[in-house]
C-alpha cells in the first residue's frame, strides 16, 4: 500500500480545523484517518486533533491482525474518544460545543474497514468506476433519501452543512462500519467536505487516473478545490494498492 495526504486551510477560513494521519501497528496493519472539526474558537481544531492523535497513538501499540478484532477495537476507541471530547468540552468553557466528523480505513492484508461519522467521505476507484463507500450523516442527505429534494438540489441547499451525527455532541456514538475486500490497483480517497463541496466526482476521477505520482494527485485535488473557491478547509488522503493483478 502507498499513502499520500495533504490538508489546507483553503481561501476563506482563518484556521484549519481538519486533521489527518496514517499510522501502522506492531503487526503491520494500517489505519488512515481524516477528521473535520467544528465548534467555536479553537474547539474544532482541538476535537479533530484529539481524535486523530489518540487513535493513531493507540493503534501503534495494537498487535491485532484479525479483522473482527480490529472492528471491536475501533468501536471501543471511538466511544472512548467521544467521551474524552465531551469531558474536555465540559471542563473548558472556550471549547464548549466542539465536535468532529470522522472517516477512516483500517487495512490488514487484503481486507479493510471503512468507518465514518458525519459528512467526511471515503471513495473507491476500481476499474474506472468511482464509488462513494460512505453515506453522509447530514440533513440534506436525509432529505434526498426521503425524496424531498433531488441530488442536484442537495448540492446547493442552504442547509447542506448541517450534519446529523458527529463525535463530541452526544453520549451515543453511531458510526457506520463496513468491511470490504481490496483489489490490486484500487484507489481509496478519504476527504473532508471542503474537497467534495468544491470538486466534482468527474474531476476527482480524472485526477486519480492521471499519470502522476500519488502525492501529486493529492496536491492536485487540493489545488482544484482552491481554484473553485476554497470555501472551507480541505483535506485529501489517498491510498493506492500497488500489488499486481494475478494473470494466472
Amino acid at each position: 500500500m502507498k499513502f499520500a495526504f495533504r490538508t489546507d486551510v483553503g481561501r476563506k477560513r482563518q484556521s484549519n480545523q481538519d486533521s489527518v494521519g496514517v499510522f501502522e501497528n506492531e503487526a503491520g496493519a494500517h489505519i488512515a484517518v481524516v477528521a473535520d472539526g467544528m465548534g467555536g474558537h479553537q474547539g474544532g481544531d482541538v476535537a479533530s486533533e484529539m481524535v486523530v492523535s489518540h487513535l493513531g497513538d493507540n493503534f501503534r501499540n495494537n498487535q491485532a491482525t484479525n479483522i473482527d478484532e480490529l472492528v471491536r477495537w475501533l468501536v471501543f476507541e471511538l466511544n472512548s474518544e467521544n467521551k474524552r471530547i465531551l469531558e474536555t468540552a465540559h471542563t473548558h468553557a472556550n471549547l464548549s460545543g466542539m465536535g468532529t466528523t470522522f472517516v477512516a480505513t483500517l487495512m490488514v492484508a487484503d481486507t479493510y474497514i471503512v468507518a465514518n461519522i458525519g459528512d467526511s467521505r471515503c471513495y473507491r476507484l476500481r476499474e474506472n468506476q468511482l464509488k462513494q463507500l460512505t453515506e453522509d450523516h447530514s440533513l440534506v442527505n436525509e432529505l434526498v433519501k426521503h425524496g424531498d429534494i433531488s441530488p442536484e438540489d442537495a448540492k446547493n441547499h442552504p442547509q447542506k452543512n448541517l450534519i446529523t451525527r458527529s463525535l463530541g455532541i452526544s453520549k451515543n456514538v453511531d458510526a457506520d462500519v463496513t468491511i470490504f475486500h481490496s483489489y490490486p490497483q484500487d484507489y481509496l480517497l478519504l476527504c473532508s467536505d471542503g474537497l467534495t463541496n468544491m470538486v466534482s466526482d468527474i474531476e476527482i476521477q480524472t485526477v486519480l487516473e492521471s499519470d502522476v505520482d500519488l502525492q501529486t494527485k493529492c496536491d492536485r485535488l487540493i489545488d482544484l478545490a482552491n481554484t473553485h473557491g476554497g470555501l472551507d478547509n480541505i483535506t485529501a488522503l489517498l491510498i493506492y494498492d500497488d500489488s499486481q493483478v494475478d494473470a494466472s
